[in-house]
């Protein structure tokens, strides 16, 4: 089994696997929650809590992912089955490759509305819809956008073929030759802005919010936050990473692979975090206005800046980079699933799967408009998505990930495919995915859940 390849193909180089997994690690949370979390809760004192947060956490349950992954060679569903066979265990295992698989799709459902958002923005700012308005008129231009149907249904259906086109290509053709343009593109476009940041005349401020050290404002609760977003950050629990791991080649070393993707993850967020804060505050803005950050106060912001319209094309088209190479890891794993079970074509498996989570991103779609009404245990189908995912699916994903490479997989099989130099850091990373990671990834599901349902 060991020599086992995919059928979908395989990375090219361990480059092209890194910045795949790094796409999909790149979501919408990196620009905005991030940097202001960090900004929030202790600033350079948060950053270094957080950082070991990710070596605790996210590197093992990665490391994890990918090992099971590139085992298998298979889809994650199939992947799961498959290792569990070989460690000589039940393939009911597989249950935690469909959770996977699952949250990806319902991710996805309600990721290409917002997403949509998004491509409206790039297209608003390109056309100069968004110059000279101030905080009002951009709260009230969103919300007309919320409310009408027939837009973002366009732009809704629009994301889900720009990324059900890539799953169609399969590996090479697809998901590797749009990780070589967009995510060059990506750094490009950040870079651009953070140089145009650097000479509004404020950068001061913005590296001050998000790096000044303050240990007094590091509560527990902060660590919990650092906790949580070390583990959501990473694209961890719903089989992205799982199914790109399976086109890795068996030479490539998996801890240094991971530790790449992870220290990329976080330094696109903190470069993030300095190119938007320091046009924030050169406008006197709230940093703290979580999404509508990017849909209100920085257009309001962009709008009154010298170059502003170009500015704010390019940071709404960086925003749209990184929502693409997110959505396409979340529909990888139904797709390489489809492909191997029901022996459906690349085609028709991104036709089928793309049709039915546009028909439930119409759910979503509708909870700011015509199914407002229409609720989910309370909730709009669009937050019960959210909740079911973030909250349940995710953590539940990783807890299993985490137990089953931990305590179920054989010791010669893990050790087979990490191949790490170092014994000491095997058994390090071992007695992590057994003990630290499962209790720290409990610790945020209970937590979370408490924190919805309760407070």
């Amino acid at each position: 089994m060991q020599n086992k390849q995919s059928i979908h193909g395989a990375w090219a180089n361990r480059w092209i696997f890194i910045l795949a997994a790094t796409g999909s690690a790149v979501g919408l949370g990196n620009i905005w929650k991030f940097p202001y979390i960090a900004g929030e809760n202790g600033g350079g004192a948060f950053v270094l809590v957080y950082l070991f947060c990710i070596l605790l956490v996210g590197v093992p349950i990665m490391m994890a992912e990918v090992l099971v992954g590139r085992r298998g060679r298979q889809s994650p569903i199939n992947s799961m089955r498959e290792v569990a066979y070989e460690a000589g265990h039940h393939g009911r295992w597989a249950g935690v490759g469909w959770m996977g698989a699952l949250a990806g799709f319902f991710i996805f459902s309600f990721y290409s509305v917002v997403a949509g958002w998004v491509l409206y923005y790039i297209a608003g700012m390109g056309s100069g819809k968004f110059v000279d308005i101030g905080s009002e008129e951009a709260g009230q231009m969103f919300g007309a956008l919320l409310e009408d149907p027939e837009t973002l249904l366009i732009w809704h259906s629009l994301f889900v073929v720009l990324v059900m086109m890539v799953i169609a290509g399969g590996v090479n053709k697809g998901l590797e030759r749009a990780t070589r343009v967009l995510m060059p593109l990506l750094f490009v476009l950040l870079f651009v802005l953070l140089a145009y940041s650097i000479n509004s005349g404020y950068f001061a401020e913005g590296w001050d919010f998000l790096f000044h050290f303050e240990p007094e404002a590091l509560t527990w609760n902060a660590v919990l936050v650092a906790l949580g977003h070390a583990f959501f950050t990473l694209s961890l629990g719903m089989g992205s990473i799982m199914a790109y791991g399976s086109y890795m080649g068996k030479r490539d070393s998996i801890g240094g692979t991971v530790l790449a993707i992870a220290g990329l993850d976080t330094l696109v967020a903190l470069i993030a975090g300095l190119a938007i804060f320091p046009i924030v505050f050169g406008n006197q803005l709230d940093p703290g206005a979580g999404p509508g950050l990017m849909f209100i106060t920085l257009p309001v912001a962009f709008s009154q800046m010298a170059g502003g319209q170009v500015f704010g094309f390019l940071f709404f088209l960086m925003v749209g980079f990184a929502a693409w190479t997110s959505a396409i890891s979340l529909m990888e794993p139904g797709a390489a699933w489809l492909v191997e079970t029901l022996g459906l074509s690349r085609t028709k498996a991104s036709i089928l799967l793309g049709v039915l989570v546009w028909l439930l991103g119409l759910l979503a779609l509708g909870s700011f408009n015509v199914t407002s009404d229409f609720l989910i245990f309370g909730m709009t189908a669009f937050d019960f998505l959210d909740f079911l995912t973030a909250n349940i699916m995710l953590p539940l994903g990783g807890f299993f990930v985490a137990v089953f490479v931990g305590w179920y997989l054989t010791r010669e099989m893990s050790e087979d495919e990490l191949a790490l130099r170092s014994s000491l850091i095997y058994q390090l990373w071992r007695v992590v995915i057994r003990y630290v990671s499962p209790v720290a990834v409990a610790v945020i599901f209970a937590l979370n859940l408490y924190q919805k349902l309760v407070g």
